[in-house]
């Protein structure tokens, strides 16, 4: 059996547009939540504080601190590239408890959802990257509220996305080393292969820019300021393959790394790894109330959570 997550790594890799899918568990029983205690995450040999398993290829998480609720995105049965409408989100507790297994579903409540990628909150809409649009969706209640069709497009492999301090929404495309501006209906910002098939992204408030992640093998995290068209390296790791972004509080940068399956974190003009993950670190998401990171690995099907130091 072939995993998404590795056929998902040559996708974006090579801009291609197919992802086998992995048969996965859909439990979602008390007993499939693990917990390994609150250590600090101090080394790379850290253990999670608990392991959720029971999702189908689980993406990226989103934690929203007002509900204090971790939204995990899931691309379901079938390959990622598919528009088969059968991802779904998931709403689970900081205890690894599912409150709701499918809150957004593909095919329910007139919902169109392929296979939901990078997620970010504005006031209350969840905005979802997915296979040939990015859709805003009600936080609180799961009602669809956008749709921003990208199927008439030259389009890769759209990932994720984020919003800068106007709440305007950008969406990577991984497989064209494209940028795009969502509202108003796609606008092509940037596209450069400086952007190094670009993967996660991620708005850095304090110095008014957006941090993008390379999954194409560059080492080097990058910055871009909405308005220009160049990106400039920052920081740096042993780490590549990079997927997921957040930026913490003080300015550090927390990134996953697939090339070693490892949580980075940044601090000023290098980086580190400090956490080994149990598989493939997809979308990551912080838990700002608990000072946790929840990392979603889609060839396992499970979402781990750890103490960040």
């Amino acid at each position: 059996m072939t995993s998404r997550v590795s056929r998902y790594t040559s996708i974006v890799a090579t801009a291609a547009a197919a992802v086998l899918a992995a048969c996965a568990s859909t439990a979602t029983s008390r007993s499939a939540v693990t917990t390994a205690g609150s250590a600090v995450a101090t080394t790379t040999n850290v253990k999670p504080f608990f392991v959720r398993d029971g999702f189908v290829a689980p993406e990226a998480v989103r934690y929203d601190p007002d509900q204090d609720v971790y939204f995990v995105g899931n691309w379901g049965p079938g390959p990622a590239s598919a528009t088969d409408n059968n991802g779904y989100i998931s709403r689970m507790r900081p205890d690894g408890q599912i409150e709701t297994m499918k809150f957004i579903a593909g095919g329910a409540n007139g919902v169109v959802l392929h296979a939901p990628r990078g997620m970010y909150i504005v006031g209350d809409t969840l905005w979802v990257a997915d296979a040939d649009a990015v859709r805003g969706f009600d936080r609180k209640t799961g009602r669809k509220l956008a749709n921003v069709d990208f199927s008439a497009l030259d389009r890769g492999f759209l990932n994720d996305v984020a919003a800068d301090a106007t709440g305007t929404v950008y969406v990577t495309d991984t497989g064209k080393n494209k940028l795009y501006k969502v509202q108003g209906g796609p606008t092509l910002v940037l596209a450069d292969s400086a952007l190094g098939a670009p993967n996660g992204i991620t708005w850095d408030g304090a110095n008014r820019r957006f941090i993008i992640v390379p999954f194409g093998g560059a080492h080097s995290l990058r910055a871009w300021v909405p308005g220009t068209t160049t990106l400039t390296d920052i920081t740096t790791s042993t780490g590549a393959k990079w997927d997921g972004v957040e930026v913490l509080a003080g300015g550090r940068i927390l990134a996953s790394s697939q090339a070693d399956s490892s949580i980075h974190i940044f601090d000023g003009a290098t980086g580190h790894a400090i956490i080994h993950t149990q598989g493939g670190p997809a979308d990551i998401a912080v838990d700002t109330k608990r000072n946790r990171v929840a990392v979603p690995v889609v060839a396992l099907n499970h979402v781990e959570i750890y103490q960040l130091p």
